[in-house]
């Protein structure tokens, strides 16, 4: 659906975006992260035709942006980080307006308007002025209005700004359903939300792409140590001289907490490629101990964001 090969955007002498290259296939969902000033923004208005890129081409189902900008665009729905809005207008009104402005056929309009408007959240303030709406309603117009006319590609930057935590949570199912029928790119700040909703992301820092894939392969390149997680009943002193003497050396960064009842809390990381828990298990059980949890921690998506934004330019 996406190809973006070697893409450069420069302002003057600041280079916005640094010869960057990835793909989206229909379909996905893909997150698109990065520290302020990163270009993520920037991104995005070039693939949906808001800015021409410096060097490097775009293409959206086939079209360049550059060269078939109408067809490009036509592919697209943009949801920008500030919406501009109509707020003299009423939400049903302006959605029309909005509709026959894309082209929907013009016996559609009314339903399709309707549509996006339950989708959205939007049909019970259908006959509200928009500037008497709270943020988070805009919000959801703004969204409806990316919606109206089915394109196959969404660009949304920061969908949930404004909302309020009920309004969040609907917002990421109603992308996740979206997956069905549309491909989605999205920028957001809240990196819990995106490695919920996103299939992969892509990680900007001063421009240039650090990183493109699945939170899970991010984190296995980064090679950090396993680190696991352990709830024993048993004495915390017992505890620690047992797992140093089960794992040995490639223990790391011990951490313990006894709990109120005699359970008892273990974190600690393992280096190297084996796999220590049925060992751990083993031995918990021989020693007549109760073991309610053994499981490994596999770092978030913000870990693995600072990990790689603090590190050099380098690809990983």
């Amino acid at each position: 659906m996406v190809k973006v090969e070697h893409i450069t955007k420069r302002f003057g002498r600041v280079v916005a975006v640094d010869d960057i290259s990835f793909r989206v296939n229909r379909g996905e969902i893909v997150g698109l992260l990065g520290p302020n000033g990163a270009g993520k923004t920037t991104t995005l208005r070039l693939l949906s035709g808001f800015l021409c890129p410096t060097a490097g081409r775009i293409t959206i189902a086939d079209k360049s942006v550059v060269d078939e900008p109408i067809e490009a665009r036509r592919q697209i729905g943009y949801l920008p980080e500030h919406a501009a809005l109509y707020t003299d207008m009423r939400v049903e009104e302006y959605l029309t307006y909005r509709a026959r402005l894309k082209g929907v056929w013009p016996r559609r309009v009314r339903a399709r308007v309707d549509e996006v408007m339950e989708l959205c959240g939007v049909a019970s303030v259908r006959r509200r002025i928009i500037g008497q709406l709270s943020k988070g309603f805009r919000q959801r117009v703004a969204l409806a209005d990316a919606l109206v006319h089915e394109p196959p590609l969404l660009i949304l930057d920061e969908p949930t700004l404004g909302l309020d935590p009920n309004q969040n949570r609907q917002v990421r199912d109603l992308i996740r359903s979206l997956a069905e029928r549309h491909t989605i790119v999205l920028s957001s700040h809240i990196l819990p939300e995106v490695e919920q909703v996103c299939h992969r992301v892509l990680i900007l820092h001063r421009g240039r792409l650090l990183a493109d894939g699945p939170v899970s392969e991010l984190a296995q390149r980064l090679r950090r140590p396993r680190r696991v997680v352990v709830q024993v009943h048993a004495p915390a002193t017992d505890v620690r001289a047992a797992l140093q003497s089960w794992v040995g050396p490639a223990l790391r960064q011990l951490q313990m907490e006894e709990l109120s009842d005699g359970w008892c809390v273990v974190r600690f990381q393992v280096e190297g490629e084996d796999d220590s828990r049925p060992t751990i298990a083993r031995q918990i059980l021989q020693r007549g101990w109760d073991l309610r949890e053994l499981r490994t921690e596999d770092l978030s998506l913000e870990q693995v964001f600072v990990a790689l934004t603090n590190r050099t330019l380098e690809r990983v």
